[in-house]
């Protein structure tokens, strides 16, 4: 079937069958912990934690027996993943929808070398993510010739250190069940990160000389909550009370729906603007009359810039590079309130702090606990009127050639009155044209920039919002496919349903437009742009790389009128159960607010 512009395989009689009805183990009959590894598995059910993600290996052979011989292979499930990165990929994706950490086991040194991008990504999108490793025996005396010598570090987290919140090699089983109690409560406290924690295989695989004593692991896990001091709650809601033209950038927050609806109330309330960003998950409805302009990934539309250079005062959610977007924005005279605790992250190893702000009140908290506090500070206020909801972009398309904003268009069509999350979307998307109306509409980048990182986000996400009703969908380019495309067969194998659309236009085309910026400036051929990054010749068939994973091929798809029944085909699929990926051959470009942005000079 390559080639074939559909699929007409149907998932198996499996499709409907839960997650915990795959890979049922057989009763090994213990109900105690014998081994040190048996001790972390209590550890990891302590901590709630409902998968891992893995693939395996035998540094930490003890843990995944453990797994399936002591605790049935249930909470934690084991997911199996094809590569390390996909699976630590998978758990960051369940972290973007539930806020919440999962865990993802690697093997060894070499393991975690093939995570490390995904880790970064976690890192740089601060969420939660319990990473387990694991090392040949500490005691030299006791590693096997050849193979645990080279499995074995001195210090293993030093390869993560400078993009995880915590890491720790434990050296007994008690200290180990301590570790991991750390390791879920430092990753699930905010600023939320992923933790890492490297496990002896001797100490996995040792005899207990006596039963380790039972404690109460909600004890040692105690919820932490940030409030900002009523003074500056005060100074602040001052500054947006009687501010003219006040404006919110609403950042990294939380999917409740909840906060986002106070978020709504206090932007109404002030007649504030808001804007919004793609690098992270939806935060305020974008067709709301008051938000300015449509979220956007480089720099702000320009509407939004507008927006910011006329505010007086600007409310920062805990925005991503509010520096930088000040910079890009322009001349900006507003007075800053900057909203986080991002500050408690920052290092020395990575940048991914951005630029330093200005910040006239500075809130040491949460956005979710600040804008409550800032609501009850502000009063009723005076009411706004109501103004109409933005239209909707028209959906009359005269495309001669398929481009991104075509597919967009045509896949918001096809989904219609459908509860949709968008699980990943290309670098070029038009925000335009797909508004959000809920916290879960969106769920934002990578994070890191990681090229690779969307198909196993995805899967996360998706597995997350199984039975939600929410039909998750991401739309990937095809470089990002193709390094991500194995995260597809551990969607497949448990029966996640996922509908994925690559935007395929053959190229790493984000870079050709560098190659082109760089000939300009040196007065060379800008023609040659595309050697050494274009992928043709032979094309590929994304398609039945899909179907190799045991997802519905379909495409490739190079004709607008072609869209509509090949979406609805590969929507009914994943309603049914199924992953659906849809190969659509786009024309290599990007919008024109989304060229310009990139254009646009900031010094």
């Amino acid at each position: 079937m390559t080639g074939s512009k559909s699929s007409k395989a149907q998932p198996d009689s499996r499709g409907d069958v839960p997650i915990s009805g795959i890979e049922r183990p057989r009763p090994s009959g213990a109900n105690a912990a014998q081994f040190g590894s048996d001790v972390v598995a209590d550890a990891l059910r302590a901590l709630d934690v409902p998968y891992i993600a893995l693939n395996p290996g035998a540094s930490y052979r003890g843990l995944h027996d453990s797994l399936v011989n002591y605790l049935g292979n249930e909470r934690p499930q084991m997911l199996l993943c094809l590569h390390e990165e996909s699976a630590v990929a998978i758990a960051h994706g369940y972290a973007k929808v539930t806020g919440r950490a999962m865990a993802a086991a690697v093997h060894s040194n070499v393991g975690l070398m093939h995570a490390t991008m995904a880790i970064f990504n976690a890192w740089c999108d601060r969420m939660p993510v319990v990473v387990l490793g694991a090392t040949g025996p500490v005691d030299a005396v006791k590693r096997r010739p050849w193979i645990d010598w080279i499995h074995t570090a001195r210090d293993q987290g030093a390869l993560v250190r400078g993009y995880t919140k915590w890491d720790d090699q434990p050296a007994s089983p008690t200290a180990a069940r301590e570790a991991m109690l750390r390791a879920g409560w430092i990753a699930n406290t905010a600023p939320k990160g992923p933790v890492y924690v490297v496990l002896d295989a001797e100490m996995q695989e040792a005899k207990l000389n006596e039963p380790v004593a039972p404690i109460d692991a909600a004890r040692f896990m105690p919820d932490v909550a940030s409030a900002a001091p009523a003074t500056e709650i005060a100074k602040a809601a001052a500054l947006l009370k009687t501010a003219k033209q006040p404006l919110i950038l609403a950042g990294r927050v939380s999917r409740s729906e909840q906060a986002w609806r106070a978020r709504v109330q206090l932007a109404e309330r002030l007649g504030a603007r808001v804007v919004t960003d793609l690098k992270v998950g939806a935060a305020f409805p974008t067709d709301h009359p008051l938000h300015a302009g449509a979220p956007a990934t480089i720099a702000p539309v320009p509407e939004a810039a507008e927006a910011i250079r006329a505010a007086d005062a600007i409310l920062s959610l805990d925005w991503v590079d509010l520096a930088g977007t000040l910079k890009q924005a322009g001349h900006v005279t507003a007075n800053i309130i900057q909203v986080s605790i991002d500050h408690h992250l920052h290092n020395g190893w990575s940048m991914d702090y951005q630029g330093l702000p200005p910040a006239d009140v500075f809130l040491a908290c949460e956005p979710d606990a600040a804008v409550p506090a800032l609501l009850e500070a502000i009063g009723p206020g005076k009411p706004q009127a109501a103004a109409p909801a933005r239209a909707a972009p028209s959906a009359a398309r005269a495309e001669t050639v398929l481009t991104v904003d075509g597919l967009a268009q045509a896949l918001r069509q096809a989904v219609g009155a459908r509860a949709v999350s968008l699980t990943h979307v290309t670098l070029g998307w038009n925000g335009a044209l797909w508004p959000f109306r809920h916290p879960l509409d969106y769920l934002g980048s990578d994070g890191g920039g990681g090229v690779g990182g969307g198909p196993g986000i995805s899967v996360g996400a998706a597995l997350a919002l199984k039975g939600s009703g929410r039909l998750p969908v991401a739309v990937c380019g095809d470089g990002d496919f193709l390094m991500g495309v194995t995260s597809l067969w551990t969607a497949a194998h448990y029966r996640i349903p996922l509908l994925l659309v690559i935007a395929n236009n053959r190229s790493f085309f984000n870079d050709e437009l560098h190659q082109e910026r760089v000939a300009r400036m040196r007065n060379r051929p800008v023609e040659n742009r595309w050697i050494g990054q274009r992928i043709s010749d032979p094309d590929i068939d994304l398609a039945g790389l899909a179907r190799a994973q045991g997802a519905l091929g379909f495409g490739p798809v190079a004709k607008d009128g072609e869209l509509a029944a090949i979406f609805a085909e590969a929507i009914a699929a994943v309603e049914n159960g199924a992953v659906a990926v849809v190969d659509v051959r786009v024309e290599p470009g990007y919008s024109q607010a989304m060229t310009a942005a990139m254009n646009r000079k900031t010094e």
